[in-house]
């Protein structure tokens, strides 16, 4: 009888016990799904929001340190700090989810029920109502609290895996992004032929990428490209936003060559850059005809044909300097100072663009093949302008009578002949461009008013050039370029009629058309206007020319 009482007690006491473990899952399942779980993930998703929130731009991100380094510019925000923010905002999210698990709901709503409060501290007066919330109430709201704040973290944990897939996404499309827009800036470059370099003296090095400076502040930035410090765009540490690519407006900054900080004209990123030195002997009359062609192309400009324009300040001051002195005395100054500064033209015809650097080096320069050596502005070449004063050959010399020869004397010839500047020139330049035989040469006999003048030669006329330097003695200079280069044409020009007091517009044109055909061969449409001032006959040479093999003979008179 005993045995079945305790059988019967027993299992009262279990199936209370039951009951209240049913009531308590009851309790908790009902505090997790419409109270916990919700009110839990809220938290933790709105902690991730403010951890994502926006930053200010221009200031640095205390979590990554050194984030500028060399390049006065915030890393950007896809190379680094998305991984940073995420993961910082992930575990502010959970952070914040488990403290509101702890305080308030453990240690103030569950403990308050165990002590037979209400949840907000309240004391129940009936000893039956505290009985009953620390009995039936707190345990279920404990088990609800903890396995909505268990369900909270599963959830918010696949959401924000599901988050980092997401910026994977968007981290590899930007990465990928990168080289893209490096490739296509460099295609653009290439098909528009940019080749650009530095034209001041004793630098001539090649700028594939010039420093640019911030507008805002002095800083100066030499990786402004598609990068880790931006795509499209790279952020100054003043703030300022700076494009980064060609397409997004970079040229429109101010350039510096990155070798000599020297300033770079604002043509050079965005045209194509056409070099061409003036070659010869002391006294050859390089300076003035290089005044002379600057004329021409004004002079071809005022009638509509051309557009043409100083790259910088610089260009325009320096050859306003030679007109003036020019205008004083109708002589240039021999050239002097070393390596040559380039003077920069920006010359364009219809759609097509160019910028014209034009070298005008010491003749002294070119009087041994050690100093052509150094003239390394020679390795950027597109073509020669061959600067021949006939007058200092002494072949020719010889040919002169006592009257002529006094004239000839107060042209004041050049002490070295073109055959010899030829001569000291053809071999280096072989070496430093490797691509002598693609190039142009214009050759330009100068001083063309006091060789018409003289009855011991023939006069020059309007004829081929190259036929009278033959009939001269120089027919070994006409076959020497016209085997050793890509395209040889010749021209007889008066500087002295086309720069000065009174000059001849139809000889500054004239002067100007060896350079309109270099021109020509860089694919600026200006061949048409190479030989309608009454120069030489010749082609125009193509951008991309025929090898040498095809020409029969070796040398063809163009």
């Amino acid at each position: 009888m005993n045995a079945g009482g305790g059988d019967s007690d027993l299992h009262l006491v279990v199936q209370v016990v039951l009951v209240l473990f049913g009531w308590a899952g009851l309790v908790a399942v009902a505090v997790c799904l419409f109270r916990t779980l919700w009110e839990f993930l809220g938290r933790g998703v709105h902690a991730v929001w403010r951890g994502l929130g926006p930053r200010q731009a221009g200031r640095l991100d205390p979590r990554l340190t050194g984030a500028l380094g060399t390049e006065p510019a915030e890393l950007s925000y896809w190379w680094r700090q998305m991984w940073a923010d995420a993961a910082s905002a992930g575990r502010d999210g959970m952070r914040m989810l488990w403290r509101a698990f702890s305080d308030p709901w453990l240690d103030r709503t569950v403990r308050n029920l165990f002590r037979g409060r209400r949840p907000g501290g309240r004391w129940v007066r009936v000893p039956l109502g505290r009985f009953l919330l620390a009995t039936l109430i707190a345990p279920g709201t404990a088990a609800g609290a903890l396995v909505g704040a268990v369900l909270a973290t599963v959830l918010l944990g696949w959401a924000l895996l599901f988050f980092a897939l997401l910026l994977g996404v968007v981290w590899l499309g930007w990465a990928a992004g990168v080289p893209l827009l490096r490739a296509v800036e460099r295609g653009w470059a290439l098909l528009r032929g940019l080749r650009a370099a530095c034209p001041h003296p004793g630098c001539y090095a090649p700028v594939p990428l010039a420093v640019h400076r911030c507008p805002g502040c002095p800083a100066r930035h030499a990786e402004l490209r598609p990068g880790r410090y931006g795509a499209l765009w790279h952020v100054c540490g003043c703030g300022r936003r700076l494009p980064a690519t060609r397409l997004t407006g970079r040229g429109r900054l101010s350039a510096l060559c990155p070798h000599c900080e020297q300033v770079l004209p604002p043509a050079v990123a965005t045209t194509r850059v056409v070099h061409t030195p003036l070659v010869g002997g002391t006294s050859s009359g390089k300076t003035m005809l290089m005044a002379a062609m600057v004329e021409g192309l004004h002079a071809w400009a005022r009638e509509g044909h051309l557009r043409v324009e100083y790259a910088t300040v610089a260009d325009r001051g320096s050859h306003t300097g030679v007109n003036q002195q020019l205008n004083r005395t109708g002589w240039a100054h021999a050239t002097t100072g070393g390596p040559p500064r380039a003077l920069m033209l920006t010359v364009a015809r219809g759609r097509r663009r160019r910028l014209l650097y034009l070298y005008d080096p010491m003749g002294e320069s070119m009087s041994e093949a050690e100093r052509v050596r150094t003239q390394r502005y020679l390795a950027h070449t597109d073509g020669i302008v061959l600067v021949a004063d006939v007058l200092a050959d002494p072949a020719v010399r010889a040919r002169l009578g006592p009257a002529d020869s006094e004239r000839a004397e107060r042209a004041r010839p050049s002490a070295q002949g073109p055959r010899t500047t030829y001569e000291r020139l053809t071999g280096e330049l072989a070496a430093l461009t490797g691509r002598r035989r693609r190039l142009p040469v214009a050759a330009v006999v100068t001083k063309r008013d006091v060789l018409d003048q003289l009855t011991s030669l023939p006069v020059p006329g309007d004829g081929r050039i190259d036929d009278w330097l033959g009939d001269i003695g120089l027919g070994a200079l006409v076959r020497a370029l016209g085997h050793d280069f890509g395209a040889a044409r010749y021209w007889a020009v008066s500087a002295h009629a086309a720069t000065g007091t009174g000059p001849l517009e139809s000889e500054q044109r004239r002067a100007a058309e060896p350079v309109l055909w270099l021109l020509a061969a860089s694919g600026l449409r200006t061949g048409p206007l190479a030989g309608r001032a009454g120069g030489g006959t010749g082609r125009v040479p193509r951008p991309r020319r025929r090898p040498d093999t095809s020409r029969k003979g070796g040398y063809t008179p163009v």
